[in-house]
């Protein structure tokens, strides 16, 4: 059930034109439901509440923008950082498995199981310390570009939420591993660039932006993300 305290301040929005409205719906009692009407656009303010979740999440998959602001601004989700962290190990595993299957050392020696274990921490933190660049590529951009859409800490917060739950797309990388056959790296390939058409679309409809600035700030956060691989390359670790 959504909190009052978020209707009292006008905390939804309308998938369609993104104007503000006080209630997604007015119950009736008896199991009567209403759908509130967007004064803007005068269209239901979220068709989404009586969907199933399934179609929600085709939806989100689709990456059409009424799925994501249903999402992310008239539900209570609250699994981003859990996702991140979900989302990580599974980069780290791959890039471990990859490590692993070029590595010619079959020693069973404890030492050398160890070695391989603290490998895979050391992707896990590769990973962490590639997207945390990753974001602040996106962030400094965007501050930059449109510093009016970023000026207080929940326009922050409510961003980075945005940005994690729209990097979901990594969990296909365990399947596409799982399952490898000679088009694995074109999977790998396909599935980059579904996240970044996920992360883009989440900053256009968390700062109701234009298509061309999210991409903008993606890619400058790339610039970014790529600085950092170069710099543990010279310091030759593998990534």
């Amino acid at each position: 059930v959504l909190s009052r305290a978020m209707a009292a301040l006008g905390a939804y929005r309308c998938i369609e034109c993104n104007g503000e409205a006080t209630e997604l719906y007015r119950d009736y009692q008896h199991g009567v439901l209403r759908i509130s009407i967007c004064k803007s656009c005068q269209k239901p303010v979220d068709k989404y509440i009586e969907y199933d979740p399934v179609i929600i999440l085709i939806n989100a998959v689709l990456c059409k923008a009424q799925a994501y602001r249903h999402i992310l601004f008239n539900t209570k989700i609250n699994i981003h950082g859990k996702l991140c962290i979900f989302c990580l190990l599974c980069e780290a595993y791959l890039r471990w498995l990859q490590l692993q299957d070029s590595s010619q050392n079959t020693d069973p020696d404890d030492l050398i199981r160890y070695a391989k274990e603290w490998d895979f921490y050391r992707m896990f933190g590769i990973a962490s310390l590639e997207q945390t660049s990753f974001f602040i590529g996106i962030f400094i951009t965007l501050w930059w570009m449109t510093p009016e859409m970023l000026k207080k800490q929940s326009d922050f917060i409510l961003l980075l939420k945005a940005l994690l739950l729209s990097t979901y797309g990594k969990l296909l990388l365990i399947p596409a591993v799982i399952w490898e056959h000679d088009y694995t790296p074109v999977c790998l390939a396909f599935i980059k660039v579904f996240v970044l058409i996920s992360n883009s679309q989440a900053i256009r409809v968390t700062l109701n932006l234009n298509r061309i600035l999210p991409w903008f700030a993606i890619f400058f956060g790339l610039i970014l993300e790529n600085g950092v691989v170069l710099l543990f390359q010279k310091m030759g670790w593998d990534v």
